[in-house]
Protein backbone atom coordinates (compact mmCIF):
# COMPACT_ATOMS: atom_id res chain seq x y z
CA UNK A 1 0.00 0.00 0.00
CA UNK A 2 1.53 3.35 -1.30
CA UNK A 3 1.09 6.54 0.83
CA UNK A 4 -0.25 8.38 -1.82
CA UNK A 5 -1.30 7.93 -5.75
CA UNK A 6 -1.44 11.09 -8.06
CA UNK A 7 -3.95 8.76 -10.62
CA UNK A 8 -4.22 9.43 -14.55
CA UNK A 9 -2.28 12.54 -14.76
CA UNK A 10 -0.58 13.55 -18.75
CA UNK A 11 3.01 14.32 -18.06
CA UNK A 12 4.83 17.24 -19.97
CA UNK A 13 6.21 14.26 -22.68
CA UNK A 14 2.46 13.58 -23.46
CA UNK A 15 1.86 10.43 -21.49
CA UNK A 16 -0.50 9.30 -19.24
CA UNK A 17 0.27 7.69 -15.66
CA UNK A 18 -0.29 6.97 -12.40
CA UNK A 19 2.21 8.18 -9.64
CA UNK A 20 2.63 6.56 -6.54
CA UNK A 21 4.36 7.39 -3.55
CA UNK A 22 6.12 6.20 -0.39
CA UNK A 23 7.13 7.96 2.08
CA UNK A 24 9.01 10.83 0.29
CA UNK A 25 10.21 9.20 -2.56
CA UNK A 26 7.97 8.33 -5.91
CA UNK A 27 7.81 4.30 -5.80
CA UNK A 28 6.56 3.91 -9.36
CA UNK A 29 5.17 5.55 -12.28
CA UNK A 30 2.89 3.59 -14.08
CA UNK A 31 -0.02 3.47 -16.17
CA UNK A 32 -2.90 1.84 -14.20
CA UNK A 33 -1.75 1.28 -11.01
CA UNK A 34 -3.64 -1.09 -9.20
CA UNK A 35 -2.60 -0.73 -5.93
CA UNK A 36 -4.17 1.00 -2.97
CA UNK A 37 -2.96 4.08 -1.19
CA UNK A 38 -3.82 6.47 1.98
CA UNK A 39 -4.81 9.10 -0.68
CA UNK A 40 -5.64 9.05 -3.86
CA UNK A 41 -5.69 13.05 -6.23
CA UNK A 42 -7.51 11.84 -9.51
CA UNK A 43 -5.36 14.07 -11.98
CA UNK A 44 -7.35 12.56 -15.30
CA UNK A 45 -7.16 15.43 -17.63
CA UNK A 46 -5.00 17.19 -15.96
CA UNK A 47 -0.66 18.08 -16.39
CA UNK A 48 1.77 16.76 -13.77
CA UNK A 49 5.14 17.93 -13.56
CA UNK A 50 7.95 17.96 -11.58
CA UNK A 51 7.84 21.15 -9.38
CA UNK A 52 8.82 24.63 -10.89
CA UNK A 53 12.91 25.60 -10.29
CA UNK A 54 13.80 29.24 -10.11
CA UNK A 55 17.51 29.68 -10.45
CA UNK A 56 17.71 33.70 -9.66
CA UNK A 57 16.44 35.26 -6.88
CA UNK A 58 16.98 38.05 -4.09
CA UNK A 59 15.17 36.84 -1.22
CA UNK A 60 16.10 39.11 1.19
CA UNK A 61 15.15 41.41 -0.48
CA UNK A 62 11.55 40.37 -1.46
CA UNK A 63 8.31 42.19 -0.82
CA UNK A 64 10.37 45.10 0.26
CA UNK A 65 8.56 47.43 -2.16
CA UNK A 66 8.45 50.83 -1.31
CA UNK A 67 10.70 50.88 1.51
CA UNK A 68 12.57 53.01 2.41
CA UNK A 69 10.82 54.67 -0.73
CA UNK A 70 9.83 54.01 -4.42
CA UNK A 71 12.19 53.19 -6.90
CA UNK A 72 11.18 56.53 -9.31
CA UNK A 73 13.54 56.09 -12.40
CA UNK A 74 13.02 52.43 -12.12
CA UNK A 75 16.53 51.75 -13.01
CA UNK A 76 19.46 48.85 -12.35
CA UNK A 77 20.97 51.52 -10.11
CA UNK A 78 18.29 53.53 -8.50
CA UNK A 79 17.38 50.03 -6.70
CA UNK A 80 20.81 49.17 -5.52
CA UNK A 81 21.31 52.25 -3.86
CA UNK A 82 17.34 51.94 -2.17
CA UNK A 83 18.35 48.20 -1.28
CA UNK A 84 21.73 50.12 0.31
CA UNK A 85 19.83 51.96 2.30
CA UNK A 86 17.12 49.23 3.55
CA UNK A 87 19.74 46.48 4.10
CA UNK A 88 21.33 49.28 7.12
CA UNK A 89 17.99 49.06 9.42
CA UNK A 90 16.16 46.05 8.54
CA UNK A 91 16.24 43.63 10.86
CA UNK A 92 17.03 40.02 10.85
CA UNK A 93 13.71 39.34 11.91
CA UNK A 94 12.14 41.51 9.57
CA UNK A 95 14.24 39.92 6.61
CA UNK A 96 13.03 36.54 7.91
CA UNK A 97 9.54 37.26 8.15
CA UNK A 98 9.74 38.76 4.36
CA UNK A 99 10.94 35.91 2.81
CA UNK A 100 8.47 33.24 4.47
CA UNK A 101 5.57 35.19 3.53
CA UNK A 102 6.99 35.09 -0.13
CA UNK A 103 8.26 30.85 0.37
CA UNK A 104 4.19 30.40 1.00
CA UNK A 105 3.38 32.12 -2.25
CA UNK A 106 6.30 29.84 -4.18
CA UNK A 107 4.87 26.58 -2.29
CA UNK A 108 1.23 27.70 -3.40
CA UNK A 109 2.69 28.36 -7.05
CA UNK A 110 4.38 24.67 -7.01
CA UNK A 111 7.80 26.75 -7.12
CA UNK A 112 9.47 23.98 -4.77
CA UNK A 113 13.32 24.92 -5.51
CA UNK A 114 15.20 28.48 -5.52
CA UNK A 115 18.89 29.67 -5.87
CA UNK A 116 18.93 33.00 -4.07
CA UNK A 117 21.36 35.50 -3.80
CA UNK A 118 22.54 37.15 -0.22
CA UNK A 119 23.78 40.33 -0.16
CA UNK A 120 27.76 39.93 1.60
CA UNK A 121 28.44 43.92 1.35
CA UNK A 122 27.58 45.08 4.81
CA UNK A 123 29.97 44.16 7.72
CA UNK A 124 26.55 43.15 10.13
CA UNK A 125 25.68 40.22 7.39
CA UNK A 126 22.26 40.19 8.79
CA UNK A 127 21.41 39.17 5.65
CA UNK A 128 23.28 36.45 5.50
CA UNK A 129 22.09 35.30 8.68
CA UNK A 130 18.22 36.21 8.27
CA UNK A 131 18.33 33.74 4.88
CA UNK A 132 20.19 30.61 6.82
CA UNK A 133 17.54 30.48 9.45
CA UNK A 134 14.84 30.91 6.36
CA UNK A 135 16.85 27.84 4.49
CA UNK A 136 16.37 25.38 7.65
CA UNK A 137 12.52 26.43 8.48
CA UNK A 138 11.51 26.34 4.95
CA UNK A 139 13.87 22.93 3.96
CA UNK A 140 10.48 20.82 4.76
CA UNK A 141 9.16 21.77 1.27
CA UNK A 142 11.32 23.98 -0.31
CA UNK A 143 15.13 23.37 -1.10
CA UNK A 144 16.58 26.85 -1.05
CA UNK A 145 20.25 27.20 -2.15
CA UNK A 146 22.16 30.46 -1.22
CA UNK A 147 24.90 32.55 -3.45
CA UNK A 148 27.22 34.84 -1.96
CA UNK A 149 26.92 37.98 -3.43
CA UNK A 150 28.63 41.26 -3.14
CA UNK A 151 26.09 43.08 -4.41
CA UNK A 152 29.14 46.01 -4.53
CA UNK A 153 31.48 44.77 -5.90
CA UNK A 154 34.00 42.23 -4.78
CA UNK A 155 36.83 45.05 -4.33
CA UNK A 156 34.51 48.32 -4.57
CA UNK A 157 33.41 47.52 -1.25
CA UNK A 158 36.50 47.77 1.28
CA UNK A 159 35.32 44.67 3.04
CA UNK A 160 33.74 43.08 -0.18
CA UNK A 161 36.26 40.22 -0.32
CA UNK A 162 36.04 39.40 3.42
CA UNK A 163 32.28 39.16 3.87
CA UNK A 164 31.85 37.04 1.35
CA UNK A 165 34.56 34.52 2.73
CA UNK A 166 32.64 34.82 6.00
CA UNK A 167 29.48 33.97 4.30
CA UNK A 168 30.90 30.73 2.84
CA UNK A 169 32.22 29.91 6.39
CA UNK A 170 28.66 30.66 7.74
CA UNK A 171 27.59 27.87 5.07
CA UNK A 172 26.16 29.47 2.17
CA UNK A 173 27.07 27.26 -0.71
CA UNK A 174 27.79 29.08 -3.97
CA UNK A 175 30.47 31.97 -4.87
CA UNK A 176 28.68 35.18 -6.72
CA UNK A 177 29.76 38.33 -8.15
CA UNK A 178 29.18 41.32 -10.14
CA UNK A 179 32.44 42.18 -12.21
CA UNK A 180 30.74 44.92 -14.41
CA UNK A 181 29.65 46.87 -11.39
CA UNK A 182 33.45 47.25 -9.84
CA UNK A 183 35.03 50.04 -10.50
CA UNK A 184 37.06 49.40 -13.90
CA UNK A 185 37.07 46.56 -16.27
CA UNK A 186 40.81 45.22 -15.43
CA UNK A 187 38.69 45.14 -11.51
CA UNK A 188 36.22 43.66 -13.08
CA UNK A 189 38.14 40.84 -14.31
CA UNK A 190 40.35 40.38 -11.43
CA UNK A 191 37.28 40.13 -9.41
CA UNK A 192 36.43 36.96 -11.74
CA UNK A 193 39.39 35.21 -11.37
CA UNK A 194 39.84 35.79 -7.60
CA UNK A 195 36.00 34.29 -7.40
CA UNK A 196 36.67 31.09 -9.67
CA UNK A 197 39.83 30.44 -7.40
CA UNK A 198 37.98 30.75 -4.26
CA UNK A 199 35.03 28.30 -5.44
CA UNK A 200 37.87 25.88 -7.20
CA UNK A 201 39.38 25.69 -4.00
CA UNK A 202 36.28 25.21 -1.89
CA UNK A 203 34.78 22.97 -4.25
CA UNK A 204 31.44 25.11 -4.72
CA UNK A 205 29.39 26.53 -7.52
CA UNK A 206 29.17 29.58 -8.95
CA UNK A 207 26.64 32.04 -10.74
CA UNK A 208 27.79 35.71 -11.61
CA UNK A 209 25.76 38.51 -12.08
CA UNK A 210 27.20 39.05 -15.52
CA UNK A 211 27.45 41.66 -17.85
CA UNK A 212 23.61 42.93 -16.62
CA UNK A 213 23.95 46.26 -18.48
CA UNK A 214 23.19 47.89 -21.66
CA UNK A 215 26.75 48.83 -22.46
CA UNK A 216 28.27 46.16 -25.39
CA UNK A 217 31.71 46.56 -24.08
CA UNK A 218 30.97 44.82 -21.08
CA UNK A 219 32.37 41.38 -22.14
CA UNK A 220 32.95 39.75 -18.56
CA UNK A 221 31.38 36.68 -19.44
CA UNK A 222 34.73 36.36 -21.66
CA UNK A 223 36.32 36.07 -18.85
CA UNK A 224 34.14 33.83 -16.76
CA UNK A 225 34.16 31.12 -19.81
CA UNK A 226 38.49 31.16 -19.67
CA UNK A 227 38.74 30.99 -16.05
CA UNK A 228 35.86 28.02 -15.62
CA UNK A 229 37.77 26.45 -18.77
CA UNK A 230 41.04 26.80 -16.81
CA UNK A 231 40.18 25.86 -13.26
CA UNK A 232 38.20 22.62 -14.25
CA UNK A 233 34.80 23.69 -13.16
CA UNK A 234 32.59 23.20 -16.33
CA UNK A 235 29.01 22.60 -15.34
CA UNK A 236 29.61 23.98 -12.44
CA UNK A 237 29.34 27.69 -13.35
CA UNK A 238 26.66 30.09 -14.06
CA UNK A 239 26.05 33.24 -16.28
CA UNK A 240 23.13 35.30 -15.01
CA UNK A 241 21.68 38.27 -17.00
CA UNK A 242 24.07 38.75 -19.82
CA UNK A 243 21.96 41.82 -21.11
CA UNK A 244 24.77 42.86 -22.81
CA UNK A 245 24.73 40.62 -25.35
CA UNK A 246 21.63 42.23 -26.67
CA UNK A 247 23.89 44.89 -28.16
CA UNK A 248 27.15 43.11 -29.04
CA UNK A 249 28.19 43.09 -32.46
CA UNK A 250 27.44 39.56 -34.21
CA UNK A 251 30.86 38.56 -35.12
CA UNK A 252 31.79 39.04 -31.66
CA UNK A 253 28.93 36.87 -30.57
CA UNK A 254 29.78 34.29 -33.13
CA UNK A 255 33.46 34.32 -31.29
CA UNK A 256 31.65 34.18 -27.88
CA UNK A 257 29.37 31.49 -27.76
CA UNK A 258 31.29 28.65 -28.89
CA UNK A 259 33.77 29.75 -26.00
CA UNK A 260 30.91 29.89 -23.39
CA UNK A 261 29.55 26.52 -24.62
CA UNK A 262 33.24 25.06 -24.18
CA UNK A 263 33.58 26.42 -20.49
CA UNK A 264 30.28 24.22 -19.57
CA UNK A 265 28.62 27.61 -18.54
CA UNK A 266 24.96 27.97 -18.30
CA UNK A 267 22.87 31.08 -19.13
CA UNK A 268 20.04 32.50 -16.93
CA UNK A 269 18.17 35.48 -18.23
CA UNK A 270 15.32 36.76 -16.18
CA UNK A 271 13.18 38.20 -18.62
CA UNK A 272 10.43 40.22 -16.20
CA UNK A 273 13.42 42.07 -14.77
CA UNK A 274 16.05 42.46 -17.76
CA UNK A 275 12.83 43.90 -19.99
CA UNK A 276 11.82 46.69 -17.04
CA UNK A 277 15.52 47.56 -16.11
CA UNK A 278 17.37 47.41 -19.62
CA UNK A 279 17.14 50.24 -22.10
CA UNK A 280 16.05 52.86 -19.88
CA UNK A 281 18.78 55.22 -21.23
CA UNK A 282 17.21 54.37 -24.80
CA UNK A 283 14.81 56.58 -26.78
CA UNK A 284 14.09 54.92 -29.53
CA UNK A 285 14.62 51.93 -30.84
CA UNK A 286 14.43 50.71 -27.12
CA UNK A 287 16.28 47.56 -26.51
CA UNK A 288 14.54 44.52 -24.76
CA UNK A 289 17.45 43.68 -22.53
CA UNK A 290 17.07 39.82 -23.43
CA UNK A 291 20.06 37.83 -23.98
CA UNK A 292 20.66 35.48 -27.30
CA UNK A 293 18.23 32.86 -25.59
CA UNK A 294 17.76 30.75 -29.12
CA UNK A 295 21.21 31.25 -30.14
CA UNK A 296 22.97 29.96 -27.04
CA UNK A 297 20.40 27.00 -26.61
CA UNK A 298 21.77 26.19 -30.74
CA UNK A 299 24.84 26.02 -29.60
CA UNK A 300 24.23 23.56 -26.83
CA UNK A 301 24.01 25.92 -23.87
CA UNK A 302 22.15 25.35 -20.78
CA UNK A 303 19.38 28.12 -20.75
CA UNK A 304 16.83 28.49 -17.67
CA UNK A 305 14.39 31.17 -16.97
CA UNK A 306 14.67 33.42 -13.57
CA UNK A 307 12.34 35.53 -11.76
CA UNK A 308 14.74 37.67 -10.06
CA UNK A 309 12.82 39.82 -7.83
CA UNK A 310 9.00 40.33 -6.18
CA UNK A 311 8.03 43.51 -5.04
CA UNK A 312 11.48 44.93 -4.38
CA UNK A 313 13.26 47.89 -5.33
CA UNK A 314 14.01 47.10 -8.66
CA UNK A 315 10.45 45.13 -9.37
CA UNK A 316 6.91 46.34 -8.40
CA UNK A 317 5.06 43.25 -9.48
CA UNK A 318 5.40 39.58 -9.00
CA UNK A 319 3.50 36.61 -8.16
CA UNK A 320 6.28 33.62 -7.42
CA UNK A 321 4.65 32.11 -10.54
CA UNK A 322 7.26 30.35 -12.92
CA UNK A 323 5.19 30.38 -15.31
CA UNK A 324 4.82 34.08 -15.55
CA UNK A 325 8.36 34.15 -16.38
CA UNK A 326 8.22 31.67 -18.74
CA UNK A 327 5.29 33.49 -20.37
CA UNK A 328 7.00 36.85 -20.52
CA UNK A 329 10.01 35.10 -21.69
CA UNK A 330 8.68 33.14 -24.69
CA UNK A 331 7.62 36.86 -25.75
CA UNK A 332 10.76 38.57 -25.77
CA UNK A 333 12.78 35.74 -27.17
CA UNK A 334 10.55 35.21 -29.62
CA UNK A 335 9.66 31.68 -28.79
CA UNK A 336 6.65 31.19 -30.34
CA UNK A 337 7.08 27.93 -32.04
CA UNK A 338 5.35 24.97 -30.45
CA UNK A 339 8.59 23.45 -29.99
CA UNK A 340 9.96 26.12 -28.24
CA UNK A 341 7.55 26.74 -25.88
CA UNK A 342 7.12 23.23 -24.83
CA UNK A 343 11.21 23.85 -24.16
CA UNK A 344 9.97 26.99 -22.24
CA UNK A 345 8.38 25.08 -19.64
CA UNK A 346 11.05 22.69 -19.64
CA UNK A 347 13.22 25.92 -19.14
CA UNK A 348 11.58 26.22 -15.43
CA UNK A 349 11.35 22.69 -15.16
CA UNK A 350 14.21 20.12 -15.54
CA UNK A 351 16.30 22.48 -16.79
CA UNK A 352 16.74 25.05 -13.90
CA UNK A 353 16.89 22.02 -11.93
CA UNK A 354 19.75 20.74 -13.76
CA UNK A 355 21.37 24.15 -13.72
CA UNK A 356 21.14 24.18 -9.75
CA UNK A 357 22.15 20.72 -9.86
CA UNK A 358 19.11 20.02 -7.67
CA UNK A 359 19.27 16.05 -6.43
CA UNK A 360 16.82 13.61 -7.05
CA UNK A 361 14.66 15.42 -9.11
CA UNK A 362 12.23 14.74 -11.85
CA UNK A 363 9.17 12.13 -12.21
CA UNK A 364 10.75 8.37 -12.14
CA UNK A 365 11.33 5.90 -9.71
CA UNK A 366 13.49 6.98 -6.82
CA UNK A 367 13.12 10.23 -7.66
CA UNK A 368 12.21 13.05 -4.42
CA UNK A 369 7.87 12.82 -4.40
CA UNK A 370 7.54 16.45 -5.17
CA UNK A 371 5.59 17.48 -7.96
CA UNK A 372 2.73 19.67 -9.33
CA UNK A 373 -0.87 19.16 -10.63
CA UNK A 374 -1.89 22.09 -12.89
CA UNK A 375 -5.67 22.88 -14.29
CA UNK A 376 -3.67 22.23 -17.78
CA UNK A 377 -3.93 19.95 -20.20
CA UNK A 378 -0.16 20.59 -21.88
CA UNK A 379 2.84 22.43 -20.91
CA UNK A 380 2.13 24.94 -23.52
CA UNK A 381 -1.59 25.47 -22.22
CA UNK A 382 0.11 26.43 -19.10
CA UNK A 383 2.22 28.62 -20.17
CA UNK A 384 -1.03 30.20 -21.74
CA UNK A 385 -3.28 30.16 -19.24
CA UNK A 386 -1.05 30.30 -16.31
CA UNK A 387 -3.68 27.72 -14.88
CA UNK A 388 -4.22 27.00 -11.02
CA UNK A 389 -2.27 24.10 -9.34
CA UNK A 390 -4.90 22.17 -8.29
CA UNK A 391 -2.52 20.40 -6.07
CA UNK A 392 1.85 21.05 -4.92
CA UNK A 393 3.32 17.84 -3.39
CA UNK A 394 6.28 18.55 -1.83
CA UNK A 395 8.90 15.46 -0.49
CA UNK A 396 6.09 13.25 -0.10
CA UNK A 397 3.34 15.35 1.64
CA UNK A 398 0.24 17.84 0.13
CA UNK A 399 1.13 21.42 1.02
CA UNK A 400 -1.00 22.91 -1.38
CA UNK A 401 -4.53 22.63 -3.10
CA UNK A 402 -6.43 24.65 -5.13
CA UNK A 403 -9.81 24.96 -7.25
CA UNK A 404 -9.78 24.19 -10.60
CA UNK A 405 -10.24 27.27 -12.73
CA UNK A 406 -13.09 28.77 -14.63
CA UNK A 407 -12.98 26.55 -17.71
CA UNK A 408 -15.13 28.59 -20.32
CA UNK A 409 -14.70 32.13 -21.50
CA UNK A 410 -18.13 34.52 -22.53
CA UNK A 411 -17.32 36.47 -25.52
CA UNK A 412 -19.34 39.65 -26.74
CA UNK A 413 -21.28 39.24 -29.35
CA UNK A 414 -21.19 35.30 -29.39
CA UNK A 415 -23.98 33.56 -28.22
CA UNK A 416 -22.46 30.35 -25.65
CA UNK A 417 -18.97 30.31 -24.63
CA UNK A 418 -15.56 29.56 -25.87
CA UNK A 419 -13.39 26.97 -23.69
CA UNK A 420 -10.36 28.16 -22.54
CA UNK A 421 -8.98 24.87 -22.65
CA UNK A 422 -9.62 21.52 -23.75
CA UNK A 423 -12.40 19.47 -21.44
CA UNK A 424 -11.01 16.59 -19.30
CA UNK A 425 -10.72 12.96 -19.89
Amino acid sequence: MFDLIVRGGTLPDGTQADIAISGDRIAAVAPGITAEAAEVIDATGDLVAPPFVDPHFHMDATLSYGLPRVNASGTLLEGIALWGELRQIATVDEMVARALTYCDWAASMGLLAIRSHVDTTPDHLNTVTAMLEVQKQVKPYIDLQLVAFPQDGLYRSATGRENLIRALDMGVEVVGGIPHFERTMADGAASLSDLCRIAADRGLMVDIHCDETDDPLSRHIEMLAFEAQRLGLQGRVAGSHLTSMHSMDNYYVSKLLPLIAEAGISAIPNPLINIVLQGRHDTFPKRRGMTRVKEMQAMGIPVGWGQDCVLDPWYSLGTADMLDVAFMGLHVAQMTHPDEMARCFTMVTETNAAIIGLQDYGLHKGAMASLVVLDAATPTEALRLRPARLAVIAKGKVIARSARGDAALSLPGRPGSVRRRAPRG
